[in-house]
């Protein structure tokens, strides 16, 4: 087997990337760490957590060449509640419809034509992401239902959506274990790392996986590829708004527009 470089001596895996923390959250021998995960953000009964079945475990599996993979986690509980976790750390146009359309489908995907509405099984989201998903509030982590805000009545918990933005956090620590959760995925480094560890147990065996993880060549080999394949899928996104760009300006000017008025124009656009 190939030796690690010593250069690669202090690499260590991100699990604010999605598939760094698939290949760490997903492994069944890291369940306790999902299950910490989880009970930190969710009110379930405690029973639930005595049977977790990650849905397609598969990990470190062989990607098909350097392409870019989408992957998150999805487990099942001890009475059916299916949970989503997905990280995406740029916040895109149209990101709440699809996480509601993607819910919709799941609760759907469950019912055949002998089934029973009652039979249905809550589906929960859990969407991490680093940018502003959520603009009318300072807080990191909300829950969304469907909700009368008059009334003050939840009509139904069947689909549950929970946001966590990291970059919200509070510098000064709050006390919960989501914030010790939500800072270990956030850590860029090791002082960082080291910091969350100190004062969370369960987290400082967390830390000490994650170290683990990071020096197994294969894993850090199919990581350091599908880092690769973003970083391609991102350059090609750039080249293309930038070629549609150009073409714009070009057409705009065939229009008639001036320089001032083009310039108008595409910060308007930007701004919006």
């Amino acid at each position: 087997m190939k030796q690690l470089k010593k250069k690669d001596k202090n690499f260590l895996i991100s699990v604010k990337n999605d598939f760094g923390f698939r290949i760490f959250f997903a492994d069944e021998r890291n369940i306790e760490f999902l299950e910490g995960l989880l009970k930190s953000i969710l009110k379930l009964d405690e029973g639930e957590y005595e049977v977790i079945e990650i849905l397609d475990p598969h990990l470190l599996r062989e990607f098909d060449g350097d392409k870019l993979g989408i992957v998150d986690v999805k487990v099942k509980t001890k009475t059916g509640k299916i949970i989503h976790i997905e990280i995406q750390l740029q916040v895109r146009p149209g990101m709440e419809e699809r996480i509601i359309y993607y819910d919709a489908k799941l609760i759907t995907e469950q019912i055949g034509s002998s089934d029973k509405y009652k039979d249905l099984k809550r589906v929960i989201s859990i969407i991490i992401t680093d940018e502003t998903l959520i603009k009318a509030s300072p807080l990191y982590h909300h829950r969304f239902t469907f909700f009368d805000p008059n009334a003050n009545i939840e009509l139904s918990d069947l689909i549950e959506i929970h946001t966590l933005e990291l970059h919200k956090l509070p510098a000064d620590v709050d006390g919960t274990e989501l914030y010790d959760w939500a800072k270990f995925i956030a850590a860029g480094n090791e002082e960082e790392l080291d910091m969350v560890a100190n004062r969370n147990p369960q987290i400082s065996k967390a830390v000490v996986k994650l170290r683990e993880l990071s020096a197994d060549e294969k894993a850090r080999d199919l990581y350091e590829r599908q880092e690769k394949a973003r970083r391609d899928f991102e350059w090609a996104l750039d080249c293309a708004v930038e070629k549609g760009k150009r073409e714009l300006i070009e057409n705009m000017k065939l229009f008639g527009l001036s320089e001032s008025e083009i310039e108008e124009i595409l910060n308007l656009n930007h701004g919006s």
